[in-house]
């Protein structure tokens, strides 16, 4: 990677900026390959701006489109856009990194600097390492999801290539939490297969649930089977993932509570209770459906908005402002409720600095998200509720939509798709694009009270 140190010498970038670079040309280079005839169904077009749309969505592996995947693309168009959104999923850094190590590079300082950034780390210990974990798992669990789904799939397509081709595809956008298919419906054909909506579940919680959370439970695995003992998770995965699992939850419970009289009337509570599971999961990130979400009432959209908005894990293939940043808040406005001067939990106690960073993300979210709602209520004819919903969903890279996507402005799709790449970079990355270099305070003020609140 000889070139980034020149590249960041010659052009003085930061390597967030550098990071944040590396997205864009990635992003150019996968529109001018989806723009290639090749890749099309005999007798379809696509314009250069449909093939940035559905380049960003892949990147950002969010899953909105404006085009029909399943009658533009043919076969090879599958393989070029699953490429895409692995890449978007899995991250850049990690995919050049896997490249490099192939080759028998180096990794250097410079380097480790951009992957732990890639990666929202905060050391550099151990980032190569980390870099080939999360290579080797996310590809060992779509290699797994394809076999179990192709299998499965021959009892609905004719021929082994077909199944084979759909279980890779639904197995990689399912990993990725990408949300792209090519049936042309989701999994709204299988609403009745318990089997593949279980599958694609247990897939897109293990892409959105954050990668350091599987390598400690990879880690805590292999130690409880070689009967070493002393290994404690960290006080990171305990928060994340019980964030996630509760959010996930309740989800369900009030998706459920709500929708079970309404569009899952026609259904068993067993039934209903698995839809609202699904729903409740797809949300996270993945950005698959079961059923038309527009029949869902009011409320109920906007707990999936809501749900939407906070994502997935941090270092996950999710976006959102991420589980962490919603607990850390939610804990600070506890605590303070109680009087109590620090945020306390698992026995550890959350610094000032990260309970700072999450109320910047959560506020920096929120003002970002309402000028893109401001911005298209002036520029579509949609409700209030349907832009949300838009809005929540590209932020959130999960792909769900109400069904206006194709029928945006050309100023709403620039801004869905301005909206999808904060939302695969992070609010921080896209902070310090547009920020000067820190610097450090040469004198100090007194410092003056404010009222507040």
């Amino acid at each position: 990677m000889s070139f980034i140190n020149r590249l960041i010498k010659n052009q003085n970038l930061s390597p967030v900026k550098l990071i944040v670079l590396f997205y864009f040309l990635a992003i150019l280079i996968s529109t001018a390959i989806l723009n290639v005839p090749l890749l099309w169904q005999e007798g379809q077009t696509l314009s250069l701006f449909d093939s940035l749309f559905t380049a960003i969505s892949a990147i950002s592996v969010t899953g909105l489109s404006v085009i029909p995947i399943d009658q533009v693309f043919n076969t090879a168009g599958y393989f070029a856009l699953s490429f895409i959104f692995q890449l978007g999923g899995i991250g850049i850094m990690t995919m050049g990194t896997a490249i490099y190590i192939m080759l028998g590079k180096k990794i250097g300082i410079r380097e480790r600097q951009l992957i732990s950034i890639d990666h929202n780390q905060a050391t550099f210990s151990g980032l190569v390492r980390l870099t080939k974990k999360i290579l080797q798992m996310i590809l060992a669990i779509e290699l797994v999801g394809m076999v179990v789904l192709s299998i499965h799939y021959l009892n609905y397509f004719d021929t082994w290539q077909e199944a084979w081709l759909q279980g890779y595809f639904a197995s990689v956008s399912a990993t990725t939490n990408a949300g792209f298919h090519i049936n042309g419906a989701s999994l709204v054909p299988f609403a009745d297969d318990y089997f593949v909506q279980f599958v694609h579940i247990i897939l897109m919680v293990l892409g959105a649930i954050g990668f350091p959370v599987l390598i400690e439970i990879q880690q805590w695995l292999i130690d409880r089977k070689n009967r070493k003992k002393g290994f404690r998770f960290t006080t990171f995965m305990k928060l994340t993932t019980t964030t996630y699992f509760l959010l996930l939850i309740l989800g369900m419970v009030v998706i459920f509570l709500i929708e079970h009289n309404l569009a899952f009337a026609d259904q068993t509570w067993y039934q209903s209770l698995l839809s609202s599971l699904f729903n409740s999961v797809s949300t996270r990130s993945g950005g698959q459906i079961t059923s038309n979400i527009a029949e869902f009432s009011t409320p109920t959209l906007i707990v999936l908005a809501f749900l939407m908005f906070i994502g997935a894990s941090p270092s996950s293939v999710g976006g959102g402002i991420r589980t962490t940043t919603f607990a850390v808040v939610l804990l600070s406005v506890y605590n303070y409720a109680k009087g109590r001067q620090s945020i306390k939990v698992f026995q550890r106690e959350i610094s000032h600095r990260d309970t700072i960073r999450s109320f910047v993300v959560l506020t920096t979210a929120i003002s970002l998200t309402l000028i893109a709602i401001f911005v298209l209520s002036i520029t579509e004819s949609f409700s209030i509720l349907e832009l949300i919903f838009e809005v929540f969903s590209a932020f959130g890279t999960t792909g769900l939509s109400l069904g206006i996507t194709g029928e945006l402005s050309v100023v709403g799709r620039i801004v869905i798709m301005v909206m999808m790449f904060i939302g695969r970079i992070g609010i921080f990355s896209f902070l310090f694009l547009i920020s000067s270099p820190p610097t450090k305070d040469l004198y100090r003020y007194p410092e003056a009270r404010m009222l507040i609140g």
